[in-house]
């Protein structure tokens, strides 16, 4: 008999070995070797910046004039600077403005100007003729917040203040007080 024939008479025979052998071929390719590789980066680190500032009079006073009389001008310094490790955008602002006579208060005859003398790092610093101004005005108008630009980690500027006692202050002056507080800021 030829196969075709043998193959024909016995279906049940010829779909088990056509299941034997596709069993077979499905077993040798799944089994196949595979390549692989793989690489890794550990000990990723990730930290954050700070922002900080020193101010050289820290807790005290910028100026203090005692017994001036109209056109009298005083003069004070402070150092800020960026001892963070991120820049930060600084600010100066004037709060807590006290008068002593409500009636005539001294703070709106006494003209302020606010110089920055530039940034320094190290060495001594210079407040020159030119230097850009920060705010001129009364102190009393003196009642927003001034930017003073950003300051890189380390940068260190110095700022001047000069008070006049406006010559037009008249009698109604006379032992008269004005205090504030200068404030700075500085958000990154």
């Amino acid at each position: 008999m030829d196969r075709l024939h043998v193959l024909a008479s016995s279906p049940k025979r010829t779909l088990g070995a056509l299941f034997l052998i596709l069993a077979a071929v499905g077993i040798a390719i799944g089994s196949g070797a595979n390549f692989t590789a793989q690489t890794a980066n550990p000990s990723n680190t990730f930290s954050s910046g700070s922002l900080s500032m020193s101010n050289s009079k820290d807790g005290a006073a910028v100026l203090t004039a005692s017994n001036m009389k109209p056109g009298d001008v005083s003069t004070g310094t402070v150092d800020i600077g960026n001892t963070g490790s991120v820049a930060g955008t600084f600010s100066l602002s004037r709060s807590a403005l006290n008068d002593s006579d409500g009636a005539n208060p001294m703070s709106g005859k006494l003209n302020v100007l606010v110089e920055d003398c530039g940034d320094f790092s190290s060495g001594t610093p210079t407040c020159v003729a030119g230097d850009p101004d920060v705010y001129s005005g009364t102190l009393a108008a003196m009642s927003g917040s001034y930017a003073l630009g950003s300051y890189a980690a380390n940068d260190k500027h110095t700022y001047k203040f000069t008070v006049t006692f406006d010559s037009s202050a008249g009698n109604a002056y006379q032992g008269d007080s004005s205090t504030a507080t200068f404030q700075w800021d500085a958000v990154q």
